[in-house]
């Protein structure tokens, strides 16, 4: 008997390799993993090595193989995107992260299925509008992301928000504007990887953490303010969609709390067992402008809907990462 099926694109990525071992555990669908795998020493493949997925589907194939299976697919969780904000080919941005996402909502639509999709806290941009996640076609026309990849999530958030007002939209559908996520299988992600796994080799070889010094008079060295969430609560979040089909929209995704990259860098070396050790260094120019001193999700919405879970405190977060993972030889999930 066949089983229904979700499938996670992005699904050896990061989130999306959090949310595949979410499902495989909880058993109750077959789960197929849309990624490119890079080399074999990338380690992407690791992310998913220790889940019973079902298969593995190339991004090239994927609406092919989505049409054979159409009548099994119950939803899909899109975590593929190129998620660099430093990426220089915004026509490749926009061909991974808008049209793709826009085709998979048609195709959802089409099929009956219900589409949970990553947006991003980079709509935000620098922050003038505040962190407030309203629907409203006024509020998300008046967002002006900071890059290219910002653009394009904010893009389809309100592509989204326009045909579901028009009644065209698949049977339940959610974006989740993630914050600054942390946590186990980031590794392949290079300068785009956490502060705690970037910092974590000095952290392990006993040498200073190294902090971007403030070009900002309102903010001190290291005191540069992130909504830092643990990758275990955003996949709960997902989860309890899943859950939900009656709630659809747009959501924050983030622990509701700013800390500094500061308390980020302390809460690593306590959880190594060192004593505080930062220095800082300038910023390159380079980033100078485009670059965001504070951002803190208001996750009241997501509440109102019914997302009960309390948010990780970052001290609890960082130690299980380091303790769990970092230290292990195998620090996969």
């Amino acid at each position: 008997m066949t089983r229904p099926m979700i499938v996670v694109t992005g699904g050896a990525g990061f989130i999306g390799s959090n949310v595949v071992a979410r499902l495989c555990a909880l058993g109750t669908h077959d789960v197929v993993v849309c990624d490119h795998l890079r080399t074999a020493d990338s380690g992407k493949w690791r992310n998913i090595a220790g889940h019973d997925v079902a298969d593995i589907w190339s991004p090239e194939t994927l609406f092919d193989d989505l049409d054979a299976c159409a009548g099994n697919v119950e939803a899909v969780v899109h975590m593929g995107a190129i998620s660099s904000t430093t990426e220089p080919d915004a026509e490749r941005i926009i061909e991974q992260n808008f049209r793709l996402s826009r085709d998979l909502w048609h195709w959802c639509e089409a099929a009956g299925a219900r589409l949970i999709y990553a947006s991003s806290a980079a709509t935000y941009g620098a922050g003038e509008q505040g962190f407030v996640d309203d629907n409203s076609a006024e509020a998300l026309g008046r967002l002006r992301p900071l890059n290219a990849y910002g653009y394009s999530k904010a893009l389809f958030d309100r592509y989204a928000v326009r045909h579901s007002a028009r009644g065209s939209a698949p049977a339940q559908w959610a974006g989740l504007k993630f914050f600054n996520v942390y946590g186990p299988n980031e590794y392949h992600k290079g300068g785009m990887k956490s502060v705690v796994a970037q910092i974590w080799p000095s952290v392990r070889d006993g040498e200073p953490v190294r902090l971007f010094r403030s070009h900002h008079p309102d903010y001190a060295d290291g005191g540069q303010l992130r909504d830092f969430v643990y990758v275990d609560d955003v996949v709960d979040q997902v989860m309890w969609l899943l859950a939900t089909r009656e709630v659809s929209g747009i959501f924050n995704a983030g622990s509701g709390e700013a800390r500094s990259f500061a308390d980020l860098a302390a809460a690593t070396l306590k959880a190594a067992g060192r004593e505080p050790d930062i220095t800082f260094i300038d910023m390159p120019e380079a980033i100078r402008e485009r670059y965001q001193y504070y951002t803190c999700a208001d996750m009241s919405r997501a509440r109102d809907a019914g997302f009960a879970r309390e948010p990780t405190r970052l001290e609890d977060g960082v130690h299980r990462y380091v303790t769990q993972f970092l230290m292990h030889d195998d620090p996969y999930r």
